[in-house]
């Protein structure tokens, strides 16, 4: 079973749980399980937010979603002015350190610990394209289990 979808959403920061609970409805339904499903959203919800806060003066995002077979793979665009070279170089930094990553910059890698796969495709001046994937693990019984 293949299951897809794409939400087009406004840049604000309610849209972000909305494409949380879809994904997390649509993973339960299928049977995914509970600990993969909740890897995945987490990731999302991180994405979401950056979308949220970093695509400038853009009014809305695109999330994609498929469950296709035993992989789930997710795309989160905007057309902001692209992600800041400074995040590809750095790795997070303490909580407890004041500098620029003690409370922004750890969402990216988040979601690199979260998935399998994860790719930042960084349009300067066209936005920014985080896609990322898993391979799924299914309850006894799911719907979707591939076979």
């Amino acid at each position: 079973m293949s299951i897809w979808w794409s939400l087009h959403l406004r840049r604000e920061a309610a849209s972000v749980p909305l494409a949380r609970r879809l994904l997390m409805g649509t993973m339960e339904t299928a049977g995914v399980d509970p600990d993969i499903s909740f890897d995945l959203s987490v990731a999302l919800s991180e994405a979401c937010a950056n979308a949220v806060e970093h695509a400038g003066t853009t009014t809305g995002y695109c999330v994609t979603a498929q469950i296709d077979g035993d992989r789930c793979r997710i795309e989160v665009a905007d057309s902001g002015p692209g992600l800041p070279r400074d995040r590809f170089r750095h790795p997070p930094r303490p909580l407890s350190h004041r500098g620029q990553y003690a409370e922004h910059g750890r969402g990216l890698f988040l979601i690199e610990a979260l998935v399998d796969h994860v790719h930042f495709d960084d349009r300067p001046g066209h936005g920014t394209v985080v896609s990322f994937d898993k391979v799924l693990k299914w309850r006894d019984g799911a719907l979707a289990k591939a076979s």
